[in-house]
């Protein structure tokens, strides 16, 4: 009975549709053609659920009919069910009920990353490295990481009863989820002493707010402070108005900062500057990578179009659509582009173009022959279509291929939870080091550790083998081949010395996070991360910051 009362809701729902749009129908081809499919579509899903040969779920047929439909749009136009309404208040207010921790799932088995502070789970005691049991009595056997997730969230207020395993030993808290938000400023505080620094994770609500509340701190604390750093690397984007609130904490009231254009007129606008800034004069450098997009681009973008400050990284995202969440019927709600924005130099950085695709069926870019140039304030050259490309770019390091193992394997993860057991404390993150010993002991611990890997050089003599086997070539290379693969295993032996460094900054981060909590892995970062030592470095040399901006 509830599931044929669910099925005939849905249809008059598609019927509703149906008729609401044939009252409105203008003399038009479109509007036709939009009735018309309505009208089948209606027709096609009440024919399925009556006659096909099993039992259909008309709210999961539904859902997959939607996703794909959208999903030929673009991936930000997305339909939400009342069971994921949670998600939203995640994506647009940083929050969630919860017990405030990072898990992950090595195996089949799924242990706490980091609880964060003073949150419900950092509060009942739990740790990172305990492996979660059960979830409510449930064991989490068979359970993906997604599954355990959303086990653990729900209303704020209730209580959730996790079972863990620390040490060998069973531990049973019974912990009440609350309203758990995430900090968008997780950390701010001065680099080599008079740069001022603060890390933006994303544009939810407040955001702005809370960078000025920073930034004014900073200044009140360090009267010498000589620049500023704005940190929006893997900052996803959010809330266009936050972006606009932001960027007036170094611009005057009433610069026009972002302007969105869509099919219905009624949705543009302009949107300016609407307060008071803090400071107009100071250098501001800010901080960009490939996954800085949307609210982050507006905010790099417009400083970069005004010729306010200097970006520096590498080139961000380039996401130039603006969606809007609209509320649909019985608690659903859909968020759907509904313009491009186009900053303050009159371009969009929108990098695919999703109304063309390639013969295999994907989106295309937007090739270069169709970028336009732009100019900044000062009259230098930007271009559209490819998000934001940093006044100064910075070589990203990437992980060797031995670091990357050790990661991907929890090597590193879980030598910091025995770390932890020995190290009552540890110095401040500005100060704390892998040293000699600290390094020497994590390659005793890998003793009988598995983390085997192939660099691309074995897979490229693999694959020099295959071709000389096919071509008949293989009985005079074989030795050659031999050689090289000895030799190559030799040189893997020493490389846990060779990629030492980088190594030592993946255990230093996991160790301080332990301590520290991920305010402590941010702070332990910054005196080796090359953006924000070039950052420094412009800001502290004024000929340098002002040529780069165009200035006379």
């Amino acid at each position: 009975m509830i599931r044929k009362k669910t099925v005939l809701i849905a249809l008059m729902i598609v019927g509703g549709l149906c008729r609401l749009e044939a009252q409105n129908t203008q003399p038009s081809d479109r509007s036709f053609e939009l009735s018309k499919n309505l009208e089948i579509f209606s027709k096609l899903y009440q024919t399925l659920y009556y006659n096909y040969v099993d039992d259909v779920d008309p709210g999961a047929t539904l859902k997959r009919a939607i996703d794909a439909m959208l999903s030929s749009l673009d991936p930000y136009t997305v339909y939400y069910p009342e069971s994921e309404m949670e998600d939203v208040k995640l994506q647009l207010l940083g929050q969630y009920g919860g017990v405030g921790a990072l898990i992950h799932q090595q195996g089949d088995k799924i242990y706490i990353s980091e609880p964060y502070k003073d949150l419900p789970a950092d509060k009942a005691g739990l740790k990172a490295g305990d492996r979660i049991l059960a979830v409510n009595g449930v064991s989490t056997e068979g359970k993906s990481n997604a599954d355990v997730s959303n086990a653990m969230r729900g209303q704020a207020g209730t209580d959730v009863t996790l079972k863990v395993e620390r040490d060998g030993k069973t531990i049973e808290r019974v912990i009440t989820r609350a309203e758990i938000k995430l900090p968008n400023v997780p950390y701010s505080g001065m680099v080599m002493g008079d740069i001022g620094y603060v890390k933006l994770d994303d544009f939810t609500q407040d955001a702005a707010k809370h960078v000025r509340e920073a930034f004014v701190k900073l200044k009140k604390e360090n009267p010498n402070m000589k620049g500023f750093i704005l940190d929006l690397r893997g900052n996803g984007g959010g809330l266009m108005n936050e972006a606009v609130d932001l960027v007036n904490v170094f611009l005057p009231k009433g610069k026009l900062i972002v302007e969105t254009k869509g099919k219905v007129s009624s949705k543009n606008l302009k949107s300016y500057t609407r307060l008071a800034p803090e400071d107009t004069d100071i250098p501001v450098a800010v901080l960009i990578d490939a996954y800085s997009a949307s609210a982050s681009e507006i905010t790099a973008g417009s400083l970069q179009d005004l010729d306010r400050a200097v970006i520096i990284g590498s080139r961000s995202y380039g996401k130039g659509l603006v969606q809007n969440v609209l509320p649909l019927i019985y608690n659903t709600q859909m968020k759907i582009t509904v313009s491009k924005y186009f900053i303050p130099s009159g371009r969009c950085i929108q990098a695919i173009d999703y109304s063309h695709h390639d013969a295999e069926g994907r989106p295309v870019k937007v090739p270069d022959s169709l970028k336009t140039a732009f100019k900044t304030a000062n009259g230098r050259i930007v271009y559209d279509g490819f998000g934001i490309e940093p006044d100064i770019e910075v070589e990203q390091q990437y992980m060797t291929p031995i670091t990357a193992t050790l990661v991907s394997k929890f090597h590193i993860f879980n030598y910091a939870n025995e770390f932890v057991k020995k190290h009552a404390t540890i110095a401040s993150p500005s100060q704390f080091q892998i040293t000699d010993e600290i390094y020497d002991d994590f390659v005793r611990y890998l003793s009988d550790k598995d983390y085997s890997y192939n660099t691309e050089s074995e897979h490229l003599i693999a694959t020099l083998r295959d071709a000389a086997k096919e071509e008949n070539y293989y009985d005079a290379l074989k030795e050659h081949l031999d050689a090289l693969d000895a030799q190559l295993k030799s040189d893997k032996s020493d490389d846990l010395r060779k990629s030492r460094a980088q190594i030592s900054e993946m255990l230093k981060s996991e160790i301080l996070v332990r301590y520290y909590y991920a305010a402590g892995r941010l702070e332990g970062s910054l005196a080796t991360d090359p953006d924000v030592i070039k950052a420094v470095e412009v800001l502290h040399d004024s000929a340098l910051y002002n040529k780069t901006l165009g200035r006379k």
